[in-house]
């Protein structure tokens, strides 16, 4: 047997040396040809993957198709033509690889075409570098079209890969190669925001890469790009409006700057002096000898209508609009907008896990200096009638953008630079458009059927209910949602800082609202609201936030006077809450009139009830058997006892601190003395009670069950439960049947 056949794989015992094996696939170790070789695979015609065993590991190789000297210089021809094109490239992978696969678009091709006198074949190799250096992401781009690769690392000199079946990978490239961020991002959403007639896209993607950036998230609006020159034509253009004078007063101040800033700007771009005339015109004939294959089309678009177009966004959206934050605040599936700093970048929150993981994430804009901050700010105080200066530096307003649905509140916390390190910063909290129901939060997961049965009694009964939780958990989303449940016949009066949060069905309603700007002589409180409240003869008081010493010992005076109170404070658990009571100055034995807290929590992006607890007298507590969750907590020589009604375990699994006994067992010992304060309050037995919990509990799994979710429909069906429930009832079966 001869050395070369043992060495190649081929047969060493009782075989012809002399016959060659037939060849193996490349991923097999024993191919003699590869025997690092580890896997092979195509990622576009003609680029071919390849990763290989190495001394430290694997090796990731790419192959792409081979040029002739002829093929460089027909690309080296293709790239001076579109040196000065403004060519947009993707953002994640997806993108890549749509791009990859959709090719030129005609108007390019046919570029490429003209400039490249070469055999089929060869040409498309010049177009596929082209397309790659061009519009895709260059030489990274065969990574982007590679979907086994999960991670990419940059810790070190070489950019290092992990793909599905084999990790870490070397590259050949380094570490900062162009487009990195973009290569390895995975596209989670799209979509498009209104602003006037504009329509802007939004891509939220997930970057793949390690040891880049601590936030993997991200939010990129895709404004229309900038040409050289541009920044300083707009604000040429900004000037201009700001200057122009006006006979009487500007009905529409959006038509008014738009059209100033057509006639200015298609002015500007076509005479704006003897050079940028004579390269119109060279435009204009050339595109126009293109026509007739007399010449090679242009590709700058500098004098394109897209571009006017494009220069009037930006001039709206600076004069109109609220600058960088213009399509943050026009999004409906944002909830908190923060601009911290100036050269930071802008910090979005989603409205739960509509995009991305539901939490912080950064955009791709940013506000380079502190005069255009600063002016973004004073225009969103000013818009809410706050003017801000040196003595007066910061505010809380309201913002009302036109283009933004009515139902939507908006509150902002806005500031100059005097208060903060590194400049102005803004915060920005929005509500959902349209009010949660209780349907809606159970299918979230967010709480339990049992959890909605007991918020219907305590509000139906003017019961004393606090949710109670840090910024951002749902406080006042929880409390709204069960506002239907408040009788029709009942007069709730809500309380809050002129931010409309609480939202009333109700014709027997009245909103009370507060604004520090509104009166120049007299400052109206939450407190002062509170007090006046009373002589409206409410049957329940809705209070927003109690969070004042002011607030707070108003919030206690109401507690004596016997109506229901639903409201919203800032504490985390029940021994934070004790101790934010005690701070403001109220005795502990207040809390003792609370019939249930709710303690919202948010996790990871999703919003739920954490737990629901009743506040108890000492001989409620030591009737409590072995099994209730409860505890004591002293507190300034008092001491506040608790049990927990409901929580939420780690499963993400509800359970209520009531065994559920059949009515009439005395041998079933309860561990929720909710029912005997209701009890007390409505004059009737216990077990009448317990009987409610039950039917009521049936009816919200009907509602669950027949998913209705719409917040006016909840309010008419427990209308007519409470008007007649046996037709009611009755109707149900009908249209059940």
């Amino acid at each position: 047997m001869s050395d070369t056949a043992a060495a190649s794989g081929g047969p060493t015992t009782g075989e012809d040396p002399s016959v060659v094996p037939p060849p193996k696939p490349p991923d097999d170790p024993e191919a003699w040809y590869a025997p690092e070789v580890r896997t092979q695979y195509e990622l576009h015609p003609g680029v071919v993957a390849t990763i290989a065993e190495s001394d430290e590991g694997f090796d990731y190789r790419v192959r792409e198709p081979g040029l002739s000297p002829a093929g460089e210089d027909a690309l080296e021809r293709v790239a001076d033509h579109f040196a000065d094109a403004n060519l947009a490239r993707p953002l994640t992978r997806e993108g890549a690889s749509e791009r990859m696969a959709a090719g030129f678009e005609p108007k390019y091709r046919r570029i490429v075409d003209r400039l490249t006198d070469l055999p089929p074949d060869a040409r498309r190799r010049v177009e596929y570098f082209a397309l790659r250096d061009l519009r895709c992401l260059g030489a990274l781009t065969p990574l982007a079209l590679d979907d086994g690769i999960d991670v990419a690392d940059t810790a070190g000199e070489r950019l290092v890969v992990h793909t599905d079946d084999y990790a870490p990978a070397d590259t050949a490239f380094p570490a900062d190669a162009e487009y990195l961020e973009r290569f390895a991002s995975e596209r989670v959403e799209t979509h498009t925001v209104d602003f006037r007639e504009f329509r802007v896209p939004v891509v939220v993607y997930r970057e793949h890469l390690l040891a880049n950036d601590s936030f993997t998230t991200k939010y990129a609006v895709l404004e229309p790009d900038l040409l050289p020159g541009d920044e300083e034509l707009i604000q040429e253009c900004k000037d201009r409006i700001w200057e122009t004078n006006v006979d009487g007063v500007v009905e529409d101040r959006a038509g008014f700057v738009r059209e100033r800033a057509r006639t200015f700007l298609s002015r500007r771009l076509t005479a704006r002096n003897t050079r940028a005339w004579f390269d119109a015109a060279k435009y204009r004939v050339r595109t126009a000898l293109a026509e007739y294959d007399l010449a090679v089309p242009p590709v700058n678009h500098r004098f394109s209508t897209d571009r006017l177009s494009d220069l009037v966004y930006y001039v709206m959206r600076d004069f109109v609009g609220h600058g960088k934050l213009t399509v943050p605040i026009r999004d409906d599936l944002l909830e908190d907008i923060e601009a911290n700093r100036v050269g930071e970048r802008i910090k979005v929150v989603p409205r739960g896990r509509e995009i991305g993981h539901g939490e912080r994430a950064p955009t791709n804009l940013t506000f380079e200096d502190e005069e255009t901050f600063a002016n973004v700010v004073t225009q969103m105080a000013a818009s809410d009638g706050t003017e801000l200066n040196a003595s007066n530096p910061s505010a809380k307003v309201n913002l009302r953008p036109e283009g933004v649905p009515e139902s939507v509140t908006i509150r902002a916390a806005v500031a100059l630079g005097v208060i903060s390190e590194d400049g102005p910063h803004i915060s920005i909290r929005k509500q959902a458009p349209e009010a949660m129901t209780p349907v809606d939060l159970l299918e979230s997961g967010s709480l339990s059927t049992e959890i909605v049965t007991l918020l219907w009694q305590a509000y139906e009964h003017h019961g004393v209910v606090l949710f109670s939780g840090p910024t951002g958990t749902g406080k006042t989303t929880l409390m709204n949602s069960h506002m239907p449940f408040i009788p029709y016949r009942d007069r709730p009066i809500s309380i809050d800082e002129g931010s409309r949060e609480v939202r009333l069905p109700h014709e027997t309603g009245v909103s009370l609202t507060t604004r520090d700007h509104e009166s120049d002589y007299k400052r109206v409180t939450m407190a002062d609201l509170m007090t006046e409240c009373n002589y409206l003869n409410p049957d329940v008081e809705v209070i927003a936030e109690i969070n004042t010493p002011a607030s707070f010992r108003t919030f206690a005076e109401s507690l004596n006077t016997g109506h229901g109170i639903i409201g919203t404070t800032h504490a985390e658990d029940v021994e934070k809450l004790v101790n934010r009571v005690v701070e403001q100055g109220l005795p502990p034995y207040l809390l003792r009139e609370l019939d249930l807290v709710v303690f919202p929590r948010k996790v990871d992006g999703d919003r739920y009830v954490g737990e629901v607890v009743e506040l108890l007298s000492q001989s409620a507590f030591e009737e409590l058997d072995s099994r209730a969750r409860c505890g004591a907590i002293e507190k300034d020589d008092a001491t506040v006892y608790w049990n927990t009604v409901a929580r939420r375990d780690t499963d993400g699994n509800f359970s209520i601190a009531y065994d559920h006994p059949q009515l009439g067992d005395s041998n079933e010992e309860r561990r929720l003395r909710f029912f005997d304060r209701l009890a007390d309050r409505t004059d009737r037995p216990v077990a009448k009670v317990e009987a409610e919990f039950h039917r009521k509990h049936r009816y919200v799994q009907y509602l669950e069950q027949e998913g209705m979710d719409d917040f006016e429909e909840l309010f008419a069906f427990l209308a007519d439960l409470r008007n007649d429930e046996a037709a009611t009832v009755e109707r149900v079966k009908r249209e059940g049947a």
